[in-house]
C-alpha cells in the first residue's frame, strides 16, 4: 500500500514511507461533499493535513475515511503542533513505520489503537 522512497529529496533513514495514493484538495472536496473553502478552512483548524507534492497540496487518501476525515486525526495533529512538528514533519511521523504497533501510526488511527497513537505524539512534547 505504501511505497518507500525519499521524502522531498531526503534520504530515508527512519523506516518513514510516503503513501501511495494521495488526493488533491478538490478531491478532497468532492469526497467530503464540502466546498474547497471549507477543505481549506479544516486546513487552517489543524483538523486535516496536506503537503505540497509536484507543486499541489495534497492529503494521504487514507487520513479521509470514506466521507470524514478520520475521528482522531486532529487530536494527534494538534499534538503534534504542540511538539513542534510542521507538516511536513507530522506526515513523516504518521508514515513512519513503528513494529510495536504494528505499522505507521496512521495506519494505527485507522484500525482501532488512537489511544495508544495520541499517547505517542503526546510524548513527543517531554
Amino acid at each position: 500500500m505504501y511505497t518507500r522512497r525519499a521524502w522531498q529529496g531526503e534520504g530515508v533513514t527512519d523506516h518513514a514511507v510516503e503513501p501511495a495514493r494521495w488526493l488533491a484538495l478538490p478531491d478532497i472536496a468532492e469526497r467530503l461533499g464540502i466546498p474547497i473553502t471549507r477543505v481549506h478552512q479544516l486546513l487552517r483548524d489543524n483538523a486535516l493535513i496536506a503537503v505540497r507534492r509536484d507543486g499541489v497540496l495534497r492529503v494521504p487518501e487514507e487520513l479521509v475515511a470514506g466521507d470524514t476525515v478520520l475521528k482522531h486525526l486532529p487530536g494527534v495533529l494538534t499534538l503534534l503542533r504542540d511538539a513542534g512538528y510542521n507538516d511536513e514533519e507530522a506526515l513523516r511521523w504518521l508514515y513512519t513505520a513503528d513494529e510495536t504497533l504494528p505499522g505507521t501510526p496512521a495506519n494505527a488511527l485507522s484500525s482501532g489503537r488512537a489511544t495508544e497513537v495520541k499517547r505517542r505524539a503526546q510524548a513527543l512534547g517531554f
